[in-house]
């Protein structure tokens, strides 16, 4: 039996476009053999939808699509396996099922709902859905096919040390004689999933001897990035079929035979999480019906890495980078991002502050007279150069892409209304060392598209004469591991200071810098998510709170 991944890219409450895609990817699929076309989780309503599930029209609107798509299916020449939101048993505690339906020549042949409802990091389904009693095998064309969703084929017993879960929905699958698992996913990127997964699915495919297919959906929504990888694994084990990452495709593979079409990928996780980048931020803006972007291009490395974003995300023609040079600012600031500008491709604009920023200071001068000049001054100058980026937002109707890393964003090195002004914050997941690391992947793409000065250069944030980030904080090299134990991994000062062989105060200095800034992260604009833990929907500490390391 030939079975089409159909990886697509659905958008959140776009119940009409989705089923297009469906109906589309199926006609292609049928064309090329295929027996059954199995698509992602969710896939008619977008994934994740969240408090959209709590309005009574969107559920019935989305039942209405599923009406649709099996009446549609009358005429194309194979299953379909869909995710779509279902309506919970009468009596529920929920409204909602998270659901997967089996469709053939207009019939629902059978309804599967998710058994296991995550609610951690990014996920909170425990909120909306009203979670499956069991798990049934389904048959299709004299096979019997065991259909998961997401997170009910992710708590393996022999995979994980500490399963979240009591149930395993797969294990109840195989125990009913299911011939192959069928798992349909909205699975978020972040540099360590993709290998994760296949390990996994691998794993459990050699336990069961039994083919296991893994369909992820492909795309940007909101903070969540989905790579798609779809992959197939025969009952050894083997990866089978492969499609590609950040992209859509069509992959076939054979159930019985255990052959499969196999697709190239990106070969580490730096490549990966460039272009992760760039769908991310491709897809955020035009989904959010915007055209254009603005960035502010002070010719250091951060804003030069999310101009090259842009140009891949929209195209060059559709970006415009400003320089906004101040009374501190270098010759190189500008020489480097109109340099940059030029290879790129891009629009370039010179946006002068320091004749604002003079008369700001004589209007404020004698309510600041007595007071020495400190971090005040620097934050007029930024708040200036955000008043200018949004000045032109509104004139252009053009959207403004932030520019501050993860380092910065973790410790507060940013300034609220100032650098962080604007409507998508695109690198705020991305480590400042890994910022450095995306750039040099840029110029072996593109030789030549970066300056080398840019690379060379100290980081500073040019705010007041001769200032280095190093003045306020660690060395990169230092800061990063350390806000990666503790963000990431949640580990104590104490053990962050013994495994890096660091001083306790630095550590616990770091760390109290990370606490007291949440108010500002809670003020940014949503950033796209790359590494295990991001700052926004998938990590929710309070402001208000006395508790520090």
């Amino acid at each position: 039996m030939r079975i089409a991944l159909c990886q697509i890219n659905p958008t959140v409450g776009d119940l009409a476009g989705n089923l297009g895609l469906v109906l589309d990817a199926a006609r292609r699929a049928a064309s090329r053999g295929a027996a059954l076309a199995v698509f992602p989780e969710l896939v008619l309503a977008g994934y994740p939808p969240r408090d959209l599930l709590e309005k009574e029209s969107f559920r019935r609107r989305s039942l209405e699509a599923l009406d649709q798509l099996v009446a549609a299916s009358a005429s194309i020449p194979c299953g379909i396996v869909a995710g779509y939101v279902g309506a919970a048993p009468p009596g529920s505690r929920r409204s909602a099922a998270n659901s997967a339906a089996l469709i053939e020549n207009g019939r629902l042949l059978a309804s599967q709902s998710k058994m296991l409802l995550p609610t951690y990091d990014v996920f909170d389904e425990g909120r909306y859905f009203q979670p499956a009693a069991s798990q049934q095998v389904c048959e299709f064309r004299g096979m019997r096919l065991g259909i998961t969703i997401c997170e009910d084929a992710w708590n393996d017993k022999q995979f994980w040390d500490r399963p979240l879960y009591d149930s395993d929905p797969v294990e109840s699958l195989v125990s009913q004689g299911a011939q192959i698992i069928l798992s349909i996913n909205g699975s978020p990127y972040d540099i360590s999933k993709r290998a994760l997964r296949r390990q996994m699915f691998s794993a459990m495919a050699r336990r069961h001897r039994l083919p296991h297919a893994y369909v992820n959906m492909v795309g940007g929504n909101d903070q969540l990035i989905f790579d798609g990888s779809s992959f197939a694994v025969d009952p050894a084990g083997r990866i089978a079929a492969a499609a590609p990452s950040f992209r859509e495709d069509i992959v076939l593979f054979d159930a019985l035979s255990g052959e499969g079409e196999i697709r190239e990928s990106h070969p580490d996780e730096i490549e990966a999480a460039y272009d992760a980048l760039v769908l991310g931020t491709r897809d955020y803006i035009a989904k959010c019906g915007f055209r254009s972007v603005l960035v502010g291009l002070s010719g250091g490395i951060d804003s030069t890495l999310v101009a090259c974003i842009a140009a891949g995300a929209v195209g060059p023609e559709n970006v415009t980078g400003v320089s906004m040079p101040g009374p501190y600012s270098s010759d190189h600031s500008l020489s480097d991002a109109r340099a940059l500008a030029r290879n790129l491709g891009i629009r370039y604009e010179v946006i002068p502050i320091t004749p604002a920023y003079e008369t700001l200071l004589a209007t404020f001068a004698s309510v600041f007279a007595g007071a020495q000049p400190d971090v005040t001054e620097e934050n007029i100058q930024s708040r200036l150069r955000g008043l200018a980026l949004m000045a032109l937002s509104n004139k252009w109707g053009a959207l403004v892409l932030t520019t501050g890393n993860k380092s910065e964003v973790a410790v507060g090195y940013c300034t609220l209304y100032g650098d962080m002004a604007g409507g998508l914050a695109v690198i705020s997941d991305v480590p400042k060392t890994m910022v450095y690391e995306l750039c040099r992947r840029v110029n072996a793409r593109r030789p030549g598209t970066i300056p080398e000065n840019v690379f060379l250069k100290p980081p500073s944030a040019e705010l007041r004469p001769n200032q280095k980030d190093s003045d306020s904080l660690p060395e990169y090299d230092v800061l990063d591991p350390i806000l990666k134990a503790y963000i990431e991994e949640m580990k104590s000062p104490s053990q962050i200071a013994a495994e890096l062989g660091l001083p306790l105060d630095l550590v616990r200095g770091i760390i109290n810098r990370v606490d007291r800034n949440e108010y500002k992260r809670q003020q940014a604009a949503p950033g796209l998510k790359v590494t295990t833990k991001a700052f926004g929907m998938g990590r929710r500490f309070p402001i208000a709170q006395r508790f520090y390391e």
